[in-house]
């Protein structure tokens, strides 16, 4: 059966962030994961994860400015500065929480400038990216999104995220297949893990429509699981989902310990 991790930023936010850990370890998680960590001091974030005992196995590093509908900096033209400095705050914070995965936002594509100007930006920033996370021994996540949530974003699409890989050719370089956003791009959720799994560091879940928990929605889970486990997948599966109702209502789904 797959490792599940907690996403803190969207389950148990019925307490407060730092609270969340504990809350995770409560419920029989074994690792959690989350987005931004950044509104709290590394240290505090830290000795959360310790006193909980959970690995923290993946967060993202700084999307610009959240607020204003940025959503990462990569292929940004004239954003370079930007872009290095939320990548160093990244690298700050996965060597203070032991975090072995960085997940570095695309962006927004940039209205009016000309794709090649905005993909030569955008693989130049992943190419350095890529090399000042594999000096820290980290591993760079690159994870498609859907268009429907996340209209104009970069990566779209799985088959445009191994078109990307391959320019890079950077080992530390990988996949972040979030099932979800992979559901509502394409479907074909089982011939695509099968093709695409070697180039895998990390997955993700949740149900459609709603992006709930497995069980609400189209996604056959249980027969997903199943394949994931016949392909020989032995990373983590981060739970990025809505809850419905309290955070430990919506875990029934998850399979009994053996």
């Amino acid at each position: 059966m797959p490792r599940f991790a907690a996403n803190l930023s969207l389950l148990f936010t019925e307490q407060p962030f730092l609270q969340r850990f504990e809350a995770a370890a409560q419920a029989g998680f074994e690792a959690v994961e989350c987005l931004f960590p950044y509104s709290h001091p590394a240290a505090e974030v830290a000795a959360a994860l310790r006193d909980s005992g959970l690995p923290l196995v993946l967060h993202n590093a700084p999307p610009g400015q959240w607020d204003k509908g940025e959503r990462g900096l990569a292929c940004l033209p004239g954003r370079e500065a930007d872009f290095r400095q939320t990548l160093a705050q990244a690298l700050r914070y996965a060597e203070a929480l032991d975090a072995p995965r960085v997940h570095v936002m695309a962006g927004l594509v940039p209205l009016g400038v000309p794709h090649a100007t905005w993909h030569t930006t955008w693989v130049a920033n992943l190419r350095h990216a890529a090399r000042e996370l594999a000096a820290a021994g980290r591993q760079l996540l690159l994870e498609p999104l859907n268009p429907h949530d996340v209209p104009g974003y970069a990566l779209g699409s799985v088959a445009q995220a191994e078109q990307l890989l391959d320019v890079l050719q950077a080992p530390n370089a990988a996949l972040q297949f979030d099932i979800y956003h992979a559901q509502r791009t394409q479907g074909e959720l089982a011939n695509t893990l099968a093709r695409v799994l070697p180039r895998v560091g990390h997955m993700q879940l949740a149900d459609t429509p709603g992006r709930h928990q497995p069980g609400t929605g189209e996604i056959a889970y249980p027969f997903l699981f199943e394949h994931i486990d016949r392909l020989g997948y032995t990373g983590w599966i981060g739970c990025e989902y809505h809850p419905t109702g309290h955070t430990t209502q919506s875990l029934g789904w998850l399979p009994a310990k053996s």
